[in-house]
This record gives structure tokens, sequence and C-alpha cells, in this order.
């Protein structure tokens, strides 16, 4: 006679409830993530800091507390599995940023509320079908608009004109279509068997990565590249996908040929930093020899030397982890981006139509190849592209494209929310 199981000698009432979901201890790990939180900013709040620091260091885990509450009771999501790991991250960035200078903590702080609201938005627009295929063209037209602004507006920053500066903010302009490019190609390969659709969405991605060359953001092109195969590769199986693919393939090559002076500059260090380590190869050759001398448990708060090199709290953000925070808390951050796609592709599979699983792991893949372009690059694993960390680099623009991007990957869950998807009207 088999041995019964534990749910059968519950009450039938409680059958149902066996599942370790439901018994997750959703408060318990929020208590060690602000716990976590706020012992990283403790050498920050000790020695009297600015109002606006304090604020923003204290005030984060409740407003992470009321983000994740409003979700469970009024979303009624049942899994908070990616909201957690991007609030966590999210602290990390928001940590570092204050230990550069306090006037970033509370500008960190603000963006990562924006990214939640954004979050919530953008859940709302993708969860009925229809109102995504209606609203793929104002998308796209958005998208162009602001990457032609950048052409307008845009001043040389580091050899780039990816930044806009407006009544002494800056914001860059790139993030934010990355959302767009998902949301419109998702719409679009939707419904492959429309022939128009498919060329007009060519057309969208020749002119998103064209502008990017334009301006000079390679990374960010490199990255858009990437996500059109794969939205392409979510929806093969036939001659049209595989002449998508090649149509890709082509446009990327010749923009490279067209600008191979300006990308041999960039990657012509790479592989070759020690020779070059008071020139072109000074941030990455510093990286790796801060990094290592932070050892295991890192050197403490404001104690690196790698704060002291630019962009040290946007592109070599994970050196600063390394350094300060210990290699083994750092390996644990490009851990975290892999279980957040691991969560999707698995979620995918169950997804409540193709519009949400095309989106869903064209995110989880951008978030992913970015985080390694990021790491690897300053590494010297890859050539170093200038991409931002995701959720933890500082800056306003990169934190709200990761928001977005966790919400097209939280669309593939089942029951995301209480709105509930509506198929697409048939033709």
């Amino acid at each position: 006679m088999p041995m019964p199981s534990v749910a059968s000698l519950l009450p039938k009432s409680h059958q149902n409830r066996w599942d370790f979901r439901r018994y997750f201890p959703w408060g318990w790990m929020l208590v060690l993530a602000a716990l976590f939180h706020l012992l990283s900013a403790a050498p920050l709040l000790v020695n009297a800091p600015p109002l606006e620091l304090w604020l923003s260091l204290v005030l984060y885990p409740l407003a992470e507390w009321l983000f994740l509450f409003c979700l469970r009771h009024i979303g009624k999501q049942r899994r908070l599995e990616l909201e957690l790991l991007g609030c966590w991250l999210s602290g990390i960035g928001l940590v570092i940023s204050g230990s550069i200078l306090p006037g970033y903590a509370w500008r960190q702080a603000a963006a990562i509320v924006c990214g939640m609201f954004l979050y919530a938005a953008t859940l709302w627009v993708v969860a009925d079908v229809n109102r995504a295929m209606k609203l793929r063209p104002i998308v796209a037209g958005a998208a162009i608009a602001l990457l032609a602004l950048n052409l307008a507006l845009a001043g040389f920053t580091n050899g780039q004109r990816n930044w806009i500066s407006i009544g002494g903010f800056s914001f860059q302009p790139s993030e934010l279509v990355k959302l767009a490019f998902i949301f419109v190609g998702g719409a679009t390969l939707d419904r492959l068997q429309r022939t128009q659709s498919i060329l007009r969405y060519l057309i969208f991605a020749l002119c998103c990565v064209g502008v990017l060359f334009t301006i000079r953001d390679f990374g960010t092109a490199l990255i858009f590249f990437a996500t059109f195969l794969l939205i392409v590769f979510l929806r093969s199986g036939d001659l049209r996908t595989i002449a998508l693919v090649v149509a890709a393939a082509a446009m990327g090559a010749a923009l490279v040929l067209i600008f191979r002076s300006s990308v041999a500059d960039r990657f012509r260090v790479y592989r070759h930093v020690w020779e070059n380590m008071n020139a072109a190869g000074y941030q990455q050759t510093r990286v790796l020899i801060y990094s290592s001398s932070g050892g295991l448990l890192g050197l403490g708060l404001g104690n690196g030397k790698l704060r002291n090199v630019f962009a040290a709290s946007t592109d070599l953000v994970f050196g600063m982890l390394c350094e300060e925070w210990g290699l083994l808390l750092a390996f644990l951050v490009p851990l975290c981006y892999l279980a957040i796609a691991i969560f999707t592709l698995r979620a995918a599979r169950r997804a409540r139509s193709s519009f949400h699983s095309i989106i869903a792991v064209s995110a989880a893949g951008l978030l992913l190849f970015q985080a390694s372009l990021n790491i690897f690059g300053i590494t010297d694993l890859l050539p170093l592209t200038g991409v931002t960390l995701p959720f933890v680099s500082r800056g306003g623009t990169s934190l709200l494209a990761a928001w977005g991007l966790l919400a097209f990957m939280r669309s593939a869950f089942a029951g995301a929310g209480t709105l509930r998807d509506k198929k697409p009207k048939t033709h």
C-alpha cells in the first residue's frame, strides 16, 4: 500500500493550498532585503548625511514594501520573484549612487519610483492584445520621434550623441526606445502572415539601428540588433522568417562597413588593455586591478579606489561591487539576471498568447545580453561597449527601461495582475 502524501493528510479545504508558492515567506524576504539595504547604507548614515541622502536610503525600503504589497493584494499577483529581484538590484544601485555623491541618491530613488509606476502602466497596456495592436503605430511613431529629437538636440558627450539635456535634467532616448522596439516587434510579428506588417517592422528596425550608429551609440545598436534577431527567431519556421534574419544580418554588416573607422577605434584595444593601460585601456585595467583587491568580502562602502575613475557608478559599477562589496556578493548580481531569465522562459511556455511570449522572452534576452556586455566588457572578455548594468548603474532612463522590460516579462505569467487578456479579433 503506497504511503499517503502529506497533502492527502490535510483536510480537503486545505489540500489545494498545499503549494510551496503559497507558503513562500514573502514577508521575511522583504524584511531581509530591507535590512540588507539599510546595513549596506550604514556607513553613509552614521556620519550626519544630508537630509536628501538620509531620506532616500531610509524611505526606499518602505517604497519597496508598498510596491510589492500593492502587487500582491491589489494586483492579485501570486508570485513576485521578478519584482523582488528588481527591487533588490535597484536598492544596490541606490546605495552605490549615494556613496558617490549625495545628490545622486534622491534622483536615483525618484527614478526607481517612476520605474515602478511605469511597470504598472506597461503591464496594463500589454494585458490586452487588442489594445496593444491598436497602440503599435503610436508607439512606433513616438520611438521615431524620440530618436529624431535625439539627432536634433543632443550634443557630443564622451564621443557620443545619446543624451538630451532639458531644464537641468538629462535623459537618454535610446533607453526608452528599447521598450518600443520590443513592443512593436511583438505586436507586429504576432501576425507574421501579413507581409506588409513585416516590411514595416523591418523599416522601423532599420531606422532605429541606423540612428544609433549615427549618434555613435554602438553598444545600444548591438543590443537592438541582437534583440531583433531574437524576436524574429521566436517566430521562425518559414521562409519569411529566414529572409528577415538574412536581411537583418545584411543590414548590420552594411552599417558596420559604413562606420568601420569609428568601430575600429572602439574595438582596437580589445584583448590588449595591458599594453594601453594608461591610455585607451585605462578603465578596464583599473577595474581588473581594483576588483581583485576587494577579495571575497570587499573593502567596505566608500573605501575603494575605482570610484575615482570616470564612469565608476555607470559603466564600471560591477567593478565597484567587486571591490567594495566583495566577490561573493558581486557574483550574486549576474545570478539574479540569470534567475530572471529562467523564470521568464519557464512562464513563456504557458503564456496567454504568442504576443506575450515574444515580448517576455525578448525582454529577458535583452536584459541578459546587456548585462553580459557590461560585465564581460569591463573585464576585457568582450569588447568594451559602454552599456549600463540594468537596475544597478546610475541613470534614470536606464532604470525606467529596466522596469519596463520587467513588465514585459511579467506579462507572460498566467494571471499577471487583475486585468484579463482579451484575445485579438480575427478578421
